[in-house]
């Protein structure tokens, strides 16, 4: 025991554990969203109201200065907005520099957590989607909103509901700790997936026969959201890491993009609010009538896969994107496909970009959900993925 100047074992793990440069995971040093609080930045700790204020500067600036939206819209390629794609640049590439290739090839040999992802994405989430809307849409309001209106606000729904999210998520991995690598491996299986799936679980779902696929907007959204952020920090870490080593990249480097994720959400917030002020203030009750099925299903969807991967003894870091994959959506793929399918002006439309507004929110909240529970899945699995 306490016999140290002596020569003795006098057992130095105290120096070990306060040091935080080998033993904690780089991305829980990185990572701005602590538990209950701790350790938060200024933005981070009063996120909700940050998000409030951004929603509300957003739509007030597309309204008194609606040449800053008109201006910004005109970047757009394939319904991709440009500067929202490098705001999710921002977002995104902090959680890609914590990528280590050599535990991505191991994630193979730990499938629950992907397994939880794909039958939520594929056999629940789609179908749910189209329970909720129509039960809602069509029964529920059915005095408010028109029924050809209405069967076309569950159009919009459905292709909402039909495309997990790619680029957004890595946002939610990355406040909630989540594993990179396996996020990433999680994202590339459903993109994958996407390709072959989408238009025939439309069609199923729409009744219709020849579903239009944006092909365009799913290839350049992979590319700008994935490959790009992806390609950039690989390089950023190789070099650095080879430069100045691992342990200096982890304890120093990274800690320096704190903020930028959550900076870089608002600043998309106030973008996404500017370009839809119009839309929010032309129809204000049917925005809210819309919003319920689409909350009601990212809830649900959540809970069951966050539910089912407690149940399996998943991880946390693997368990909170999993869980996050399904209840957001990819919405420049729902907007394109609406708009290809039904018009620009259509009821499909409109509820796709509905989906746009409420997503960041409602995610939000269940970013602090899983902070806040994250203690109930201690001691589940060694392993990123077990």
């Amino acid at each position: 025991m306490p016999k140290n100047d002596a020569g003795h074992p006098d057992r130095t793990p105290k120096r070990a554990a306060p040091s935080s440069g080998v033993s904690v995971p780089a991305d829980a040093r990185a990572n701005p969203a602590g538990d209950g609080g701790k350790g938060l930045g200024f933005f981070e700790r009063y996120l909700s109201a940050w998000v409030a204020l951004c929603i509300a500067v957003g739509v007030a600036l597309g309204q008194w200065w609606p040449a800053f939206p008109a201006t910004l819209q005109r970047f757009t390629y394939a319904e991709v907005s440009i500067p929202i794609a490098v705001l999710i640049w921002l977002m995104i590439f902090p959680m890609m520099l914590q990528i280590d290739f050599g535990s991505v090839l191991g994630v193979r040999r730990q499938p629950k957590g992907l397994t939880v992802t794909l039958v939520v994405n594929w056999l629940i989430k789609p179908f749910s989607m189209l329970f909720f809307a129509w039960l809602f849409l069509r029964v529920v309001f059915a005095p408010l909103i028109p029924a050809e209106l209405a069967l076309e606000y569950v159009a919009g729904a459905i292709l909402l509901g039909a495309a997990p999210c790619t680029a957004m998520v890595f946002v939610w991995s990355y406040l909630t700790r989540g594993d990179p690598s396996y996020t990433l491996v999680q994202v590339a299986v459903n993109d994958l997936i996407m390709l072959f799936a989408f238009a025939p679980i439309v069609a199923l779902l729409l009744g219709v026969s020849q579903v239009f696929v944006p092909y365009d907007t799913l290839i350049l959204s992979v590319v700008l959201y994935i490959v790009v952020p992806l390609a950039a920090a690989v390089v950023t870490r190789a070099v650095l890491v080879g430069r100045r080593g691992r342990v200096w990249f982890e304890g120093s480097f990274l800690p320096r993009f704190g903020p930028t994720t959550v900076v870089a959400l608002l600043a998309t917030l106030v973008l996404l609010f500017s370009f839809q002020g119009d839309v929010i203030l032309a129809n204000p009750l049917h925005i809210v009538l819309i919003a319920v099925p689409l909350v009601i299903q990212t809830f649900v969807i959540f809970g069951i896969a966050y539910g089912w991967a407690w149940a399996w003894r998943v991880p946390h870091r693997v368990a909170a994107p999993a869980a996050m994959i399904g209840a957001s959506n990819f919405f420049e793929l729902a907007v394109a496909a609406a708009i290809a399918l039904f018009g620009v002006s259509s009821g499909a439309a409109l509820a796709t970009v509905v989906g746009v507004l409420v997503e960041v929110p409602v995610m939000l909240m269940l970013v602090r959900f899983a902070n806040a529970t994250r203690g109930r899945f201690a001691g589940f699995g060694a392993s990123a993925g077990a």
